[in-house]
């Protein structure tokens, strides 16, 4: 199959007769135009322009492509401008939910540098949490979400794994020691979630594993579990990508089993047909192995 740039190699040439006046009017050289005609002519399998005195001039079989070439320049230029139109059209504001941890990944990243560029009129709003946040009420229109959903009317894409591993900092460990294994979680000071997180995988296996864990903190944050293990005070539960990131916290047991989850890149079908939303989306499944090392370390 014939690369379908190279048919405007093929008009420029019939329109000014020249390749070097071709090469000029395209910004390129006059080898680059010999050279893609030749390709051309090769997937063709027949001449398509012949060089007299006076400059080139069309086949016979030139001039029969060159009103279907002509077709295909018209549909480009269309399908172009439908582009430019679209996006100089899609405006408004995107808000997307994710940990904060994970919103400070991606800003301090250039993934989304792409999106800004081909939508100038497209704002992204970040709507930071650890908790599920409703689509129904308006209150966002994409998730990154880590863990299982009961909400199946949801539309998405996996981006990766949320490992999570039991961290500790030096300090604690200096004082207390490490854990030898799950069993010996009991013997040791926790950082753990308040009663609004209660239902996160985390506290969940925590109070399963070790429900006589002495608590000496809690958060309603994976940043504050973050913050207090490096404070020394206790051992805490963690995303990898997080703990592994920081150099005051040593991991200490893990990756647990039971806290691995799916990453998932989420929206409403009803959402995923708005051309705002659907830009934001659509950009960031096409980016998705740029994501997915920011997502889980």
């Amino acid at each position: 199959m014939f690369d379908w740039n190279d048919l405007k190699y093929l008009l420029a040439v019939a329109h000014h007769q020249s390749t070097t006046a071709a090469g000029r009017a395209l910004g390129v050289n006059q080898s680059t135009v010999q050279r893609r005609l030749s390709e051309l002519e090769r997937c063709m399998g027949q001449a398509l322009v012949r060089r007299h005195p006076t400059g080139y001039r069309l086949t016979s079989f030139g001039e029969q492509l060159l009103p279907l070439a002509q077709q295909v320049e018209r549909a480009v230029a269309m399908l172009s401008q439908h582009v430019e139109t679209f996006q100089r059209e899609v405006s408004g504001v995107v808000r997307i939910t994710c940990p904060e941890p994970l919103m400070y990944r991606i800003t301090n990243s250039t993934l989304l540098d792409g999106f800004r560029t081909r939508y100038l009129g497209l704002q992204v709003e970040f709507v930071m949490s650890d908790k599920y946040l409703d689509f129904a009420s308006g209150e966002v229109d994409i998730a990154l979400r880590s863990g299982d959903t009961d909400d199946n009317t949801l539309v998405g894409r996996k981006v990766g794994d949320s490992l999570w591993a039991v961290y500790a900092s030096p300090k604690y460990i200096a004082r207390s020691g490490q854990p030898g294994g799950v069993e010996d979680i009991e013997n040791h000071d926790w950082v753990g979630f308040d009663e609004s997180m209660a239902k996160h995988r985390a506290a969940q296996w925590l109070h399963e594993v070790a429900p006589a864990a002495r608590v000496v903190a809690r958060n309603n944050s994976v940043l504050g579990l973050v913050y207090s293990a490096k404070s020394g005070i206790g051992l805490a539960a963690l995303p990898t990508a997080l703990g592994d990131a920081e150099p005051d916290l040593v991991r200490v047991l893990g990756p647990i089993p039971e806290l691995t989850r799916i990453w998932r890149l989420l929206t409403t079908p009803e959402l995923r047909r708005t051309p705002r939303v659907a830009a934001l989306f659509d950009y960031l499944v096409d980016e998705i192995d740029a994501l997915r090392p920011i997502i889980t370390g």
